[in-house]
C-alpha cells in the first residue's frame, strides 16, 4: 500500500509566483502546452471527514480515461492544459485515492468501492474574473450491491485579464482549486459519509 504524507500548512499558492513565471516564459516563446500544478488537499475537509470514521474504500479507474475524450482536453485560450497524470481523469483519481490515504481509509482490496466519472471539466478565462466548474458522477457500492449515485458539482472563480500573459497563468495555477471544490463538496455530502460508512 502507498503511504501518503500529509505536509500541512503547504498550498499551491506557494509557488504561483514560480507559476506564474514559467507560464509567462512559455506564452512568450510560443509554445501552447501547459501542464496543471500537482494537486493539494483541503485538510479541513479531510478532517471532517475522518472524524465521521469512514470505512476502508477502494476507487476504481475514474472515467473517461480516454486522452482524446473532451473531458480530458481543457483550452487556456491559444494554450492547451495538460494533466501531469496524463488525463484529468487520472488527476481526479490521484487526488482521491491521497486523499482517503491521508485519513488512513485507502484500500485497494476493499469491498466499498468509490466510481467517479467525470461529466463537466471546465476552466473559463474571461477578460475580468475567471471561473472554473466541475460535474462529478459518483457511485459507491459495498461487495456489488449500490449504495450511492449521485452527481457533484464544484465551482470556483479567480482573478482573470484581457491580456493573455495575465490570464493564462491564473486558469493552470486554479484547476487543483477546482478539484478540491469538488471534493470538498462529496465529502462533506451526508449521503456520501453514510456510503462509505463501515
Amino acid at each position: 500500500m502507498a503511504i501518503f504524507f500529509r505536509p500541512r500548512g503547504w498550498h499551491v499558492r506557494a509557488f504561483a509566483p514560480r507559476l506564474c513565471a514559467m507560464a509567462a516564459a512559455v506564452l512568450l516563446a510560443g509554445c501552447a502546452q501547459l501542464a496543471a500544478p500537482p494537486y493539494a488537499a483541503d485538510y479541513e475537509a479531510l478532517d471532517r471527514l475522518e472524524a465521521t470514521r469512514p470505512g476502508m474504500v477502494a476507487v476504481a479507474k475514474v472515467q473517461p480515461t480516454a486522452p482524446n475524450d473532451k473531458i480530458n482536453s481543457l483550452s487556456l485560450r491559444r494554450a492547451k492544459l495538460l494533466s501531469p497524470s496524463g488525463t484529468f481523469a487520472q488527476y481526479l483519481e490521484d487526488a482521491l485515492m491521497r486523499d482517503l490515504g491521508e485519513i488512513s481509509a485507502y484500500d485497494p482490496k476493499a469491498p466499498t468501492r468509490i466510481a467517479a466519472r467525470i461529466l463537466v471539466n471546465e476552466l473559463d478565462l474571461g477578460v475580468i474574473n475567471g471561473t472554473g466548474r466541475m460535474d462529478v458522477e459518483v457511485v459507491v457500492t459495498r461487495a456489488n450491491a449500490q449504495r450511492l449515485r449521485k452527481t457533484y458539482r464544484g465551482e470556483i472563480a479567480f482573478d482573470s485579464s484581457y491580456a493573455n500573459i495575465v490570464a493564462v497563468p491564473a486558469g493552470q495555477a486554479a484547476y487543483p482549486r477546482l478539484v478540491r471544490a469538488l471534493l470538498r463538496q462529496v465529502y462533506a455530502d451526508p449521503q456520501f459519509i453514510a456510503a462509505i460508512a463501515p
